[in-house]
């Protein structure tokens, strides 16, 4: 899309949000070390074929990208126009390692234990991203791979992504089970548990 035809930034803003100065940088815990020769990727739970995969990174390093522009939207009020993330696609991951047809949603897991639940049809809207901007991802935002769900809000593209684990009953991440909502889609402002309708949170 030519950029002259893409959307203003104001009608790309959902309520309650704003454009900051500058790119702010949040997250949970300390930034942890990069360490190539351990790190690995693992796809686990209700595979198809009912094993736990891992990547090295190598094998994950290697494998295809996709460029997407998206917009993002942190539930503390703030949106960053215009990124351009660069990264694996979560549709590669579907196909390679395929869930179990009862799957309905995903969990995304970080270092630390660090987590967030999605909904499989959010989640094959999802990209491993490596690149921000042409540039590697720095530590404070995710190297040296973090999702982005760019529909959502910004806590559910997990920094330091270490793996995805399919699951057949929904059950809440990390800030979900702290009282945020469990959906997280920032046009209707779902910001907190409290306001979750009744079928958007486990049963």
């Amino acid at each position: 899309m030519d950029p002259s035809e893409a959307p203003r930034e104001e009608t790309r803003l959902p309520p309650g949000q704003y454009v900051p100065r500058g790119r702010p940088v949040i997250h949970y815990g300390r930034v942890p070390a990069f360490r190539p020769d351990t790190w690995d990727f693992r796809v686990f739970g209700a595979t198809a074929d009912g094993r736990e995969h891992a990547l090295a990174w190598p094998e994950f390093a290697a494998l295809p990208r996709e460029t997407i522009l998206a917009d993002f939207h942190c539930v503390t009020k703030f949106s960053l126009m215009g990124n351009e993330w660069r990264g694996v696609p979560a549709s590669v991951l579907l196909r390679a390692f395929p869930p179990a047809p009862e799957v309905r949603h995903v969990m995304i897991w970080g270092e630390y234990g660090y987590s967030a639940n999605v909904r499989t049809g959010d989640f094959e809207r999802a990209l491993f991203a490596m690149d921000l901007d042409d540039k590697p991802i720095s530590a404070d935002r995710g190297f040296p791979v973090r999702a982005v769900v760019p529909h959502l809000y910004a806590w559910k593209s997990v920094k330091w992504v270490r793996g995805v684990e399919y699951m057949i009953e929904d059950r809440r991440g990390f800030w979900e089970e702290r009282g945020y909502h469990n959906i997280g889609d920032p046009w209707r402002e779902q910001r907190y548990s409290y306001q979750e309708e009744p079928g958007e949170g486990p049963s």
